[in-house]
């Protein structure tokens, strides 16, 4: 399920709440998109309904893909931020921070985009502890160290 999902972000790019779209038109365009890379595969139609239950997000797999895509768009935010990509008060940004939305999660306490994505996507965990826990540690703590530290301790393993 989330390499179809990976394969209509590869054709349409990761569109976020930045993009001033909507959840509908979002997963219309795709859809659509999944369904020209899938044609003319033998199981096209199964693949598909993979795409058709990712967005609905009714079924336990569903629901599980989508808090791990959300999850690793957030820890990738954070990875940009730490690596300085972005800028929450960037002349590229500078528009965006406006938004009404945004200005509701500046006052309530975020800082940075990471914190923002962070903000703004935790909810769509539904008090989920394990994915909450993760969410929040991202937020609080260098995840580009917190890798670096992880690949020493796995090359020491060998």
């Amino acid at each position: 399920m989330l390499v179809i999902h990976e394969l209509e972000e590869v054709t349409i790019g990761d569109l976020t709440p930045f993009d001033n779209i909507t959840k509908d038109e979002k997963n219309a365009i795709g859809e659509n998109a999944v369904a020209i890379l899938l044609d003319g595969l033998v199981k096209k139609e199964e693949y598909y309904l993979l795409t058709l239950e990712f967005n609905k997000k009714e079924t336990s797999n569903a629901k599980f893909a989508s808090y791990i895509d959300k999850l690793e768009m957030i820890l990738q935010m954070k990875l940009y931020e730490e690596q300085g990509y972005s800028d929450m008060y960037s002349d590229e940004n500078k528009d965006l921070v406006k938004a009404g939305w945004i200005q509701k999660l500046i006052a309530n306490g975020s800082k940075t985009i990471s914190d923002l994505f962070v903000d703004y996507h935790k909810p769509s965990f539904n008090g989920n502890e394990v994915f909450d826990s993760i969410t929040d540690y991202a937020r609080d703590n260098n995840i580009k160290q917190c890798t670096q530290k992880q690949k020493i301790k796995d090359v020491k393993k060998y």
